[in-house]
């Protein structure tokens, strides 16, 4: 698949798709790519049942609320900053970028024309010196608010106090500004020592009718206005009656576990990292729901004990990482033999392994339907509802 802009096919592609590699559909039109992934989503799936109407963006641009940006030096020493070219770690410098918000592009491009002003260096991956590695912005699309996430190699900023001060009076829309400590060499963005320089280090955001907090390593849905689209869906196939018991599998901080919790008797949510546990617990109590519980551990041997105990479950929502689900998870699925399982999926092609599994367990697949959740790309998410035929 060309990763080139074509304005003959598409006049309004992106000037850095040629250099840049992270929009794989640059060379169509918004409309010809909700029939390419509508066609992908068809031969994955098309074998289980009907795929249903991709659900597309009004506005497929500027959907990302989460952006982030490696700094480095050109080799005549201009500071730049962008994204690192598809498969390397060079760096494409991008001011704008079609995909992400507006706000965090703004607030990325100031810091990096203030760095001189203020003696600040940018790390060197060659010989490890140097100070700033990433700048990470998290805008909440509900509430406005703004976290910046300055990346460094070490805590020593001796203009931290001027800097701030310049970049608050410049972008007054921020609400709170963290440095984040990685000395590591890693490709890992984010190190795990935070100094919170202004505000209380995090954001607050609404979606589905609830409000989550964001720090700056919890994960959160990258384009909300397509989140809420795919669990309304999700959570309608589910046809929750007041009294039903689900399990969230795969739960993370608990977002649809809690956007299900207003339609079901109660929530069980499991998820391996207790960090995140630790935000649905929090992001539970913070919108007064008393009936969903969360913890940590593997959601395959939390349902097998479950099913040793003689509980039930009504529904399983599931929403596992792109290499998709194993034969144990569905196993365990099965043995707790819950009416319905809800597989949200951010790749057809392991779903359609893991529905051939399902179905020699006796799930059939009922409903399917992709969401467009990342325009110009070429990933497609889709949601299958299924439910037990034979015990």
């Amino acid at each position: 698949m060309s990763t080139t802009s074509n304005k003959r096919t598409n006049p309004d592609a992106c000037p850095h798709a040629a250099r840049c590699g992270g929009c794989q559909l640059q060379n169509m039109t918004y409309d010809r790519q909700l029939r390419w992934k509508q066609n992908l989503a068809e031969q994955m799936l098309g074998s289980f049942g009907r795929v249903e109407k991709i659900i597309g963006m009004d506005e497929p641009t500027h959907y990302r609320n989460k952006v982030q940006a490696a700094f480095g030096r050109t080799r005549d020493g201009r500071i730049i900053s962008g994204v690192y070219q598809s498969g390397t770690h060079r760096i494409v410098p991008v001011d704008e970028c079609m995909t992400e918000d507006r706000t965090a592009d703004a607030i990325i491009a100031d810091i990096r024309r203030m760095l001189p002003a203020f003696r600040v260096t940018v790390y060197d991956e060659r010989n490890g010196t140097g100070f700033l590695r990433h700048v990470l912005v998290k805008r909440g699309f509900s509430t406005g608010e703004v976290m910046v996430v300055l990346v460094a190699a070490t805590d020593r900023f001796p203009t931290k106090k001027p800097f701030v001060k310049a970049l608050l009076e410049k972008h007054p829309e921020i609400t709170t500004l963290v440095l984040n400590v990685n000395s590591k060499d890693t490709n890992l963005v984010l190190g795990e020592r935070e100094i919170v320089l202004y505000g209380n280090g995090w954001i607050e955001d609404t979606l589905c009718g609830l409000t989550f907090r964001i720090s700056p390593r919890s994960f959160y849905q990258i384009n909300p206005i397509q989140t809420e689209k795919l669990y309304d869906l999700a959570i309608s196939w589910a046809a929750l009656d007041g009294e039903s018991t689900v399990v969230d599998a795969y739960c993370g901080i608990g977002t649809i576990g809690l956007a299900a919790s207003r339609k079901a008797g109660r929530v069980i949510g499991v998820e391996l990292n207790r960090s995140a546990v630790k935000d649905a617990i929090a992001n539970a109590r913070r919108n007064g729901i008393t009936n969903a519980r969360f913890y940590a551990g593997d959601a395959g041997d939390f349902m097998r004990a479950m099913a040793e105990d003689g509980m039930k479950a009504d529904v399983v929502f599931m929403d596992p990482p792109r290499a998709g689900s194993s034969v144990t998870f569905i196993e365990s699925v099965a043995t707790l033999q819950p009416k319905k399982v809800v597989y949200i999926s951010c790749n057809p092609e392991t779903q359609a392994r893991d529905l051939a599994v399902f179905a020699a367990h006796g799930y059939r697949a009922m409903r399917i339907r992709p969401v467009d959740m990342f325009p110009w790309t070429k990933h497609v998410e889709t949601v299958v509802l299924m439910s037990r035929v034979k015990d």
